[in-house]
């Protein structure tokens, strides 16, 4: 099964002004490249990526964009990119579309989607 963007996250990402539009269209990428079968909903007024269970989310702001998984605590961070001090989410705050990690993003979807199976 294939999913196709949500027609919701569409509209959130098509209000935003750039530098974050373009931000968050690049990790909406990256998460669709990771895993074809992830759901993207809209939960808590953010775009939001479930297989088997939470997995990430982009959360916009006016200087950046917050890329977080639901359950960052326990994920391997080999490179030290997650933030937060809460009992189960981290996030990575990016600030400019350079400073995205593809490949490291991905082994955090990737890990995150495993955890949930």
């Amino acid at each position: 099964m294939t999913t196709k963007p949500s027609k919701k996250v569409d509209l959130f990402i098509d209000n935003l002004s750039a530098p974050i539009k373009e931000i968050a269209i690049r990790l909406r990428e990256i998460v669709f490249e990771t895993s074809p079968d992830i759901q993207e909903k809209i939960k808590w007024g953010m775009p939001s990526y479930i297989e088997n269970g939470m997995v990430c989310y982009i959360q916009t702001a006016k200087n950046h964009v917050n890329f977080g998984f639901y359950f960052g605590a326990i994920l391997t961070d080999r490179d030290s990119l997650l933030e937060g001090t809460g009992k189960k989410m981290r996030h990575i705050k990016i600030k400019k579309i350079e400073d995205i990690q593809q490949d490291q993003y991905a082994a955090l979807i990737q890990e995150a989607i495993e955890l949930e199976t």
